[in-house]
């Protein structure tokens, strides 16, 4: 089946950003919004940004495909009147202040005009605030977010990240904020304005501190305490193998087992005690040497075989070049090839979107010298609008998610007031369920699943599945990240559910997607990152490949949140679709691919280079310095020869062209200096940097808390409020999320089942008793009085 529209068709979107916001609208306009890009008469630095194939700039090339871009003079009288028939006619407007301030206006201005528009400014750290005039890059937007102070050795410098997550982060946290707030205007009328900080949004986005947790939560504490970054980053260790790398991620005690019997049942490790993942942490040393000496000598295909068929978590550690001329990406049409100005030809990722079995991505290169006006007719609503606060009220979504992809997916449309009722299983709990002895919820739980109801049901019984069928006949969409083919197996496949509820809307992500030779491998986070080269780029600068312990990405849990944020794009561009054409749509989103998307800028220069392509480098340093104190550090950014001119002067030396060069001697000014007081005057003189963060530290940043990015969650099972962000983005209309607290285990079950389903108390009870559905006996404070069953 194919969707005979695009999602998007008829969302008229008026571009007016540079290189690092430029991929907000990409990923709209892979939806089939019809994007307009706007640029001055003779601009040509977005089209210089390395790196360059063949003098074709990779990160224009990418960030503006699928867009109209037409040139306007604001010095013409008709090019002015024509800016503001573009607004006029424009749903959506996404600005980086300069080209509006080109045409005597901003951003804000036009919002102010325009009752009806959209319009986002995106900044590196907002409008306001003590940062307003501070500079942000990929490197310091890692330091001041806490994701530097959590990569690499636990002694020494910090690593940063690769180059790209961060900008494609914001992006999609951006293209997310700005869909909501046109679904608002959409359904209940009005537009808005929405003051958007990319710092902000790696922070909330990109392995945040507070939410979800990951590796961030041994970072709470505010004094005292080990302060290098965390000591277990080869908890997924990698080994050196005959041509590479492998990866394994032993979690279950089955999977242990399968392990123990491909070393050959060694009596060291025979022990019963050996099946808890703690013993075999506590004995990792004498462990891993056991299992490099078992790879060393093979091949990884031979090891990622062996494994599977053992049921062995494991992965190949791959290049980037080699994911992208993998087997599967090219099965699955998540490839394209894209020409370059020379006459080559680049292969190239072509979006995260898979819409009813079609990828819905690059389709055509940017448009230049396209007309200025609209292409498509413009979308109306498809019902009579209602009043409404938030975006979503009145959306009823039935959530199967699971851990972070899954639980943030439906948070994220529940801080914005949905429904969302998280269907539950007493037999298979989610992760996030898991707690401490004598704790009775986990933080990330209260955290994740907020302002949200649970259902608890056996979906496996005929009466839980009929009961579950009765509650997708009265919903909006359906959430899930299981394996391929598990929805299908309990009965609930798309076709299944599209019979109960023909306009319902089905979003689904998973490890490697629904289809391909990867799609059934086991979806562990360190496994997607090791095969999709993430991993290889997760490394020090200079780190000597043989050696495997000098991958550094084992402690993230990238891409899991964005990787619900582009899912939760799809599936809120499948319910715009709706709205207009009352049909449903089946949105499936690959966490591979959306690693190699975020990726993609470095993905495709490394293939070229290859390929044996002429290849124009980055000259950009992003050196990470020591300061004052314990294990503090910064991160300058030395991006072309102006900021070097500047630090030339600021220090009193000639600055050298090498990286490590220049790194030493930037390290040797900084050592001894406080990371903050340095940070302020480096960005005073125009140079981007900024502090490496801990947890700690992003509570008590000023930008952050002038901001009010942070409120305190109460929950009535723990002592202290937690610090929890309370919206994508910084709106003018929109009122910021409610901060009702996680349920506990099938708290909701009766309410739902007696008022969504008209089912007595009696019935209920007997539908306890039989174990189709199931309730918690411990209330949270008046939640069930606060919330309407859907």
């Amino acid at each position: 089946m194919t969707t005979p529209q695009p999602l998007l068709a008829g969302v008229r979107i008026l571009d007016l950003t540079g290189e690092d916001a430029a991929g907000v609208t990409r990923l709209l306009a892979d939806l089939g919004a019809d994007v307009l890009k706007i640029q001055l008469p003779g601009e040509q630095a977005d089209r210089g940004a390395a790196p360059l194939v063949g003098g074709t700039s990779v990160p224009f090339a990418l960030n503006n495909a699928n867009k109209r871009i037409t040139t306007l003079d604001p010095a013409a009288d008709a090019d002015r009147r024509r800016f503001d028939e573009l607004v006029t006619g424009a749903d959506i407007v996404v600005d980086d202040g300069a080209l509006t301030a080109a045409f005597g206006t901003s951003c804000a201005e036009l919002a102010d005009r325009h009752p009806e528009l959209v319009a986002m400014s995106v900044t590196d750290f907002g409008t306001d605030g003590p940062y307003r005039s501070w500079q942000g890059t990929d490197a310091v937007f890692y330091a001041m977010s806490t994701a530097l102070s959590r990569s690499g050795p636990a002694t020494g410098t910090p690593v940063l990240p690769p180059t790209g997550i961060a900008t494609a982060t914001a992006a999609a946290q951006a293209a997310w904020a700005v869909l909501a707030a046109y679904y608002h205007q959409l359904r209940h009328g009005g537009g808005d304005y929405i003051d958007f900080s990319r710092f902000e949004a790696v922070v909330q986005a990109l392995d945040p501190p507070f939410g979800s947790q990951g590796q961030a939560a041994s970072g709470l504490k505010r004094s005292g305490g080990w302060r290098g970054r965390p000591r277990n980053q080869q908890i997924y260790p990698t080994f050196g193998c005959r041509d590479g790398f492998v990866r394994i991620c032993l979690l279950s005690a089955r999977q242990w087992r399968g392990m123990r019997a491909w070393l050959g049942e060694p009596q060291e490790f025979a022990g019963p005690e050996f099946d808890s993942i703690a013993a075999r942490f506590a004995a990792s040393k004498q462990l891993n040497a056991a299992i490099g000496e078992l790879f060393a000598d093979q091949s990884m295909a031979d090891l990622v075989e062996q494994g599977q068929s053992r049921g062995v978590p494991i992965a190949a550690v791959q290049t980037p070049a080699e994911a992208l001329a993998s087997d599967h990406f090219r099965a699955v049409g998540a490839l394209a090839p894209m020409p370059t100005a020379g006459g080559d030809t680049v292969t190239v990722p072509v979006g995260p979107f898979v819409v009813d079995g079609t990828h819905r991505g690059l389709t055509t290169p940017a448009h230049e010298h396209a007309e200025p006006q609209w292409r498509a007719a413009r979308n109306t609503p498809g019902r009579p609008r209602k009043s409404g606060q938030r975006p979503f009220e009145g959306l009823r979504i039935l959530d199967l998610g699971v851990i972070v992809a899954g639980g943030e997916l439906g948070r994220l449309f529940a801080d914005l007031g949905a429904r969302v009722v998280k269907v539950e299983s007493a037999a298979y709990p989610d992760g996030l369920r898991q707690t401490a002895p004598g704790q009775a919820m986990s933080p990330s739980w209260a955290l994740t699943h907020r302002n949200e109801l649970s259902f608890g049901v056996n979906l496996r019984n005929p009466e839980g599945a009929e009961i579950f069928k009765s509650l997708v006949g009265r919903t909006d969409a359906v959430f899930a990240n299981f394996k391929p083919g598990t929805l299908d197996a309990l009965g609930f496949s798309y076709e299944v559910l599209q019979k109960l509820n023909p306009t319902v809307v089905l979003a689904e992500s998973s490890a490697f997607g629904a289809t391909g030779p990867w799609s059934a491998r086991m979806g562990y986070g360190p496994l997607v990152r090791a095969t999709t080269g993430v991993t290889r780029l997760w490394r020090a600068a200079g780190g000597q490949e043989e050696k495997s312990s000098q991958f550094f990405d084992a402690t993230t849990v990238f891409p899991d949140h964005v990787a619900a944020r582009i899912t939760a794009i799809g599936a809120l561009a499948a319910l715009i679709h709706r709205e207009r054409t009352a049909t449903g749509a089946h949105v499936h989103i690959s966490q591979a691919e959306v690693a190699v998307n975020q990726l993609a800028v470095e993905y495709v220069a490394e293939a070229a280079a290859q390929s044996g392509l002429p290849i124009t480098e980055d000259p950009a340093v992003h050196a990470v310095c020591p300061c004052a104190g314990d294990d503090e550090w910064c991160v300058i950014s030395v991006r072309d020869q102006s900021d070097r001119d500047t630090l030339a002067a600021l220090i009193g030396i000639d600055l050298p062209e090498g990286g490590a060069a220049l790194t030493a001697i930037l390290g040797a000014y900084t050592s001894g200096r406080d990371k903050f007081e340095i940070t302020e005057q480096l960005q005073k003189a125009g140079i981007a940097a900024g502090p490496m963060n801990r947890p700690a530290d992003v509570l008590d940043d000023v930008q952050l808390q002038f901001r009010s990015l942070y409120s305190g969650l109460e929950h009535p099972l723990f002592e202290e409020a937690m610090p929890s962000e309370t919206g994508p983005a910084r709106y003018r209309r929109i009122p910021r999320g409610d901060l009702r607290p996680a349920p506990t285990a099938g708290e909701h079950t009766r309410d739902i089942a007696h008022r969504a389903l008209g089912l007595d108390q009696n019935e209920i009870d007997r539908l306890v008793a039989d174990g189709v559905l199931f309730e918690n006996s411990v209330l949270i404070g008046s939640t069930s009085d606060q919330r309407t069953a859907p």
